[in-house]
């Protein structure tokens, strides 16, 4: 039983390897980029409109939605980093049901990958916003003194969003493993059925996440309360 994809290499000459993470990735990938292709080729303004754009559309507003309810303005300008880190990660964590698939967010190469793509986004976003100068400011605000503990709560918080997912991921493939070597049938089912469920929260929690860490970064008063942007909650 492999914990991590990452143990499973497929080729290596020297020290260059290629392991189950990197084809798992890009073959999600290029099934997402070429989905993507299929369902928007034929969008439909009129009433009359097939059923994957009507659940394109349904997957599009509730991720807006949800970039609103967490207190940023225009929605829409954050919607293609928010989506796109939510859709992979789900259907990294829904691809489970396939057999011999092992998914790519339970190696901590990939979760961490994810994780320095919210670090750099978030001063992106907020120097976009408020500026260079004023994104620095809210370092030292309301004191100098604060400024050990932002960088500390930027740093740790990219820490706690890789190990949270690749933790999450690589237990419930360990028990999954587990169980099915000690009843093959029944239990299995259901802690897969569970995974998935597991898996989609994940997804909505770390893509919440980088939406709460974005709006603080951009000060938004809403994000600011929020208790996930305090440096304790990355501890």
């Amino acid at each position: 039983m492999h914990l991590t994809p990452d143990e499973i290499i497929l080729w290596q000459y020297g020290f260059l390897k290629l392991n189950a993470t990197i084809v798992f990735t890009w073959a999600l990938m290029l099934l997402m980029a070429l989905g993507s292709k299929l369902v928007t080729r034929r969008l439909s303004h009129d009433l009359q409109r097939s059923r994957w754009q009507n659940l394109l559309e349904i997957v599009v507003t509730t991720i807006q939605k949800q970039v609103t309810d967490v207190g940023l303005r225009h929605a829409r300008k954050y919607l293609p980093f928010v989506g796109t880190l939510f859709l992979f990660i789900a259907m990294a964590n829904l691809c489970t049901i396939l057999p011999g698939y092992i998914p790519p967010t339970s190696s901590l190469s990939t979760t961490a990958a994810l994780a320095l793509c919210v670090f750099v986004a978030v001063p992106l976003f907020g120097i976009l916003d408020r500026g260079l100068r004023g994104y620095l400011k809210s370092y030292i605000t309301p004191s100098v003194i604060m400024l050990p503990f932002n960088i500390i709560s930027e740093l740790s918080r990219t820490l706690a969003l890789a190990v949270r997912l690749f933790g999450n991921m690589m237990s419930g493939a360990m028990i999954i493993g587990i169980l099915l070597t000690i009843t093959p049938f029944f239990f299995p089912i259901v802690m897969t059925a569970l995974g998935l469920l597991t898996g989609m929260v994940q997804a909505y929690i770390f893509s919440v996440l980088a939406t709460v860490y974005i709006a603080a970064a951009m000060g938004t008063r809403r994000a600011k309360s929020d208790p996930a942007t305090s440096p304790g909650s990355n501890a």
